[in-house]
């Protein structure tokens, strides 16, 4: 079957459900969004309990916030880096320095203005991602799970065998964030952001899914690299 991708939005960014032979979800945006998750559910015509996988590209906050209760929703083990499982098993919430003058700005109102009020409720993480590849066949889909730091340690990227990619925050196209597709503007490594997206694109990947904003071509990152 054709792989079917449907996005939810949970906040400022959003949650990935790809359906091939199974499903899985990707991301689960800022907290108290179980409710949109649901609605976004039933909207794809996808019962929650056939989800057999949650990954999660990263542990910022938009992107674990409502991990704990879509984890409750579906019964399905959450998959993460060892690098930042903590963050979600202790409910952290580390933000990574922008790399842009305006990522730098948004990064400190972010710290100042709105974390003070987000609390995240932690769950275990069940499935602990290392550095290297993790299939997803067992799951159903046909794809991995890739190991790709920079924007945080341990940032990983979902790559469907089909040219998809879902990099969470190594790409943005979304505003406040950007104005249109390309790099992130908050990044623990630069150098390693760089290194990621060489080892995304000797994938052949074609298409990227970023955590915020919609889907572009695998050539603006090319272009934004000069490759």
């Amino acid at each position: 079957m054709d792989v079917n991708i449907h996005a939810i939005p949970l906040g400022i960014g959003q949650c990935y459900i790809v359906q091939d032979q199974g499903i899985v979800a990707i991301d689960c945006g800022e907290p108290k969004k179980a409710k949109q998750f649901v609605k976004g559910m039933e909207a794809a015509s996808i019962k929650p309990e056939d989800v057999k996988l949650i990954i999660v590209t990263h542990g910022h906050f938009d992107h674990i916030g409502s991990a704990a209760e879509i984890k409750e929703i579906t019964g399905a083990p959450i998959a993460m880096h060892q690098r930042e499982k903590e963050w979600l098993e202790k409910g952290l919430k580390p933000t990574p320095p922008g790399v842009t003058a305006w990522g730098r700005i948004l990064a400190w109102l972010i710290r100042m203005l709105w974390l003070p009020f987000v609390h995240i409720d932690s769950t275990g993480v069940d499935v602990v991602l290392g550095d290297e590849p993790h299939s997803l066949v067992q799951y159903g889909i046909a794809g991995k799970v890739l190991h790709t730091p920079g924007h945080s340690p341990g940032s990983v990227s979902v790559v469907l065998d089909s040219g998809e990619a879902f990099v969470g925050d190594l790409a943005m196209n979304k505003f406040p964030l950007r104005f249109g597709p390309g790099l992130p503007i908050f990044a623990e490594d630069w150098p390693q952001v760089e290194e990621s997206w060489k080892l995304l694109l000797e994938q052949g990947v074609k298409t990227i899914y970023p955590g915020h904003g919609g889907l572009f071509s695998i050539e603006m990152i090319q272009k934004a690299l000069s490759l």
